[in-house]
Parts: structure tokens; C-alpha cells; sequence
């Protein structure tokens, strides 16, 4: 079943690739605590370094976790996209 044409189809393998890459080596990066993310990660107010430290190791560990959840949606786009273009690449042989 056609959802869509296939440059859309095209264009939506492109950007799934790129944002499966990108997202998951943000996730490693976010995952062995990259000092240059750090900004990204939200910190409340701490009352000692242990619970500083503590709070940063969570923050670290759940933005890595949200990265690699939005790389698993993009996997997702990716199949749907390449189905598409797959669906559009037969009925135009058919034709």
C-alpha cells in the first residue's frame, strides 16, 4: 500500500540514517559521561559533591537512554521509508 511517493520515500532514508547515527553516538558519548556534554545535562540544586556527582551520573544516564529511544524511533521511520520506497520502485516497473 502506497503512503507516500518515493523522493518523499528517499528523502525519509536519509534523514532516518543520519538520525540513527547521530543519535546513537550521542548515546555513547552521554553514556561514558563526554565532558563536553555536560551542558545538556539537567541538574537540579545539590546540597553536597556526593549528590552532585550523583545527580550528574542519573542525568547522564537518562539522556543517553532518551537518545538511543529516538534512534530506535528513527530505525522505525527508516523501515517505513524504505517499504515505501520499495512499494514505489515495483508499481513503477509494473507500469
Amino acid at each position: 500500500m502506497k503512503i507516500c511517493g518515493p523522493k518523499y520515500a528517499l528523502c525519509g532514508l536519509v534523514l532516518s540514517t543520519w538520525g540513527i547515527i547521530q543519535l546513537v553516538l550521542m548515546g555513547a558519548f552521554f553514556f561514558i559521561r563526554s565532558v563536553a556534554l555536560i551542558e545538556d545535562v539537567p541538574v537540579s540544586e545539590f546540597t553536597s559533591l556526593n549528590e552532585f556527582y550523583t545527580k550528574i551520573d542519573a542525568g547522564y544516564t537518562q539522556n543517553a537512554f532518551n537518545c538511543w529511544i529516538a534512534a530506535c524511533i528513527y530505525i522505525v521511520t527508516f523501515l517505513l521509508s524504505g517499504h515505501q520506497f520499495y512499494v514505489n520502485s515495483r508499481s513503477s516497473l509494473s507500469v
